[in-house]
């Protein structure tokens, strides 16, 4: 593990490679698992808030899910999540283009509709964050669906701590970025 400030990043996201490939994947991340993306506690007000920009973006199952359930969700552990489809297929935010899931939250936001991107641990994605009283662990999370991702970040030499670039600062700033690069530099060159 190497110490950035208040965080305990994972030796794999300065060693694995990835970049989405969504060609590729077609968005499986939001499609598949057990439960929705992990939120933050500040995230859920601006979910509440945001809610009626990106409604015109989301599928009507999407939006029949958020109006059952509401804008988030505690899941089976508990955990603060966005809602899914059926309780265990796709995220209600997915949007699709061109059969690929796309985050509806995101369109708006690339539509210039809000000020928010999406969840972070969407953004950080393939980073899970564990968050501790006194500080945060980085993990970077294995998925065969993103068997794609690790092939193309190895093919193009991206380090998962360099795709993850913008949600990192925007996570913990440019501060924090800027010691953990040259960290991973001084751990290549063997310093």
């Amino acid at each position: 593990m190497l110490e950035v400030q208040k965080t305990l990043v994972h030796e794999d996201v300065l060693s694995e490679s990835f970049v989405c490939n969504l060609d590729k994947c077609k968005g499986a991340c939001c499609v598949e698992g057990d439960s929705g993306a992990p939120l933050e506690m500040t995230e859920l007000k601006i979910l509440e808030e945001i809610y009626p920009l990106v409604k015109p973006y989301m599928t009507e199952k999407g939006i029949e899910t958020i109006e059952r359930t509401g804008t988030w969700v505690k899941d089976f552990e508990g955990d603060l999540t966005t809602p899914c489809i059926d309780d265990n297929k796709e995220c209600a935010y997915v949007m699709w283009e061109n059969g690929i899931s796309k985050c509806a939250i995101e369109k708006a936001y690339l539509d210039g509709k809000t000020h928010w991107k999406k969840p972070i641990s969407c953004h950080l994605y393939p980073i899970r964050i564990t968050a501790y009283p006194q500080f945060d662990v980085l993990n970077y999370d294995r998925w065969h669906i993103c068997k794609p991702a690790c092939a193309f970040g190895k093919e193009l030499k991206v380090p998962v701590y360099r795709f993850l670039k913008e949600p990192l600062i925007r996570k913990y700033g440019e501060e924090w970025y800027t010691e953990l690069e040259t960290s991973a530099e001084e751990l290549a060159k063997g310093i």
